[in-house]
């Protein structure tokens, strides 16, 4: 299998980012869900929510480069084509998904920064990004729950639009980024 993308399949470089990214986001839900689990204060429940935000600046960061690869090797053909309305849905779903890898991360550490917390990644701190200001953080809370509820649903949606187009269109949407 080769590194880039062809006219076929996506290239071995993509599928890989593809997968992190699921693993990551999946992770980064677990983090998050599962801290709930434990007493506030606890010593789990603080290193999962630290473990959330490393995870999410990963994506962060893993975005971009995704959006790099795509921009110098982009997407192979669908085929058979789909009609143009799905085309244009698949298109604002992509839009809609970068935008949530893009958009929860940076929201998370401004988040943090205006609440006076730390940023942790992997043994750095980041600098904080806003002054201090218990009302956005407040604010930025709503809204990250809010983004997150958001992502449920885009991330359904986008693995049950793939499995419909493998098992019911019989198209090689999904085939294209399997290993």
């Amino acid at each position: 299998m080769s590194m880039h993308n062809n006219a076929e399949r996506y290239g071995s470089l993509s599928i890989a980012l593809h997968w992190v990214m699921v693993l990551l986001i999946a992770a980064v839900y677990a983090c998050i869900e599962l801290r709930e689990w434990y007493p506030k204060g606890s010593a789990p429940r603080e290193v999962l929510k630290t473990w959330h935000f490393m995870l999410g600046l990963s994506v962060f960061a893993l975005v971009w480069v995704r959006l790099a690869v795509f921009r110098l090797r982009p997407a192979p053909a669908i085929h058979p084509e789909p009609p143009r309305w799905q085309m244009l849905l698949a298109r604002l779903m992509h839009v809609a998904l970068y935008g949530l890898m893009i958009a929860m991360p940076l929201v998370g550490w401004v988040l943090l920064s205006a609440g006076g917390k730390p940023i942790p990644f992997f043994g750095l701190e980041l600098p904080p990004l806003v002054a201090e200001s218990r009302n956005l953080s407040w604010q930025l809370k709503d809204w990250h729950e809010t983004g997150g509820q958001i992502g449920y649903f885009l991330i359904g949606l986008h693995a049950a639009a793939a499995l419909f187009h493998h098992h019911v269109v019989r198209d090689d949407t999904l085939r294209r980024m399997l290993p």
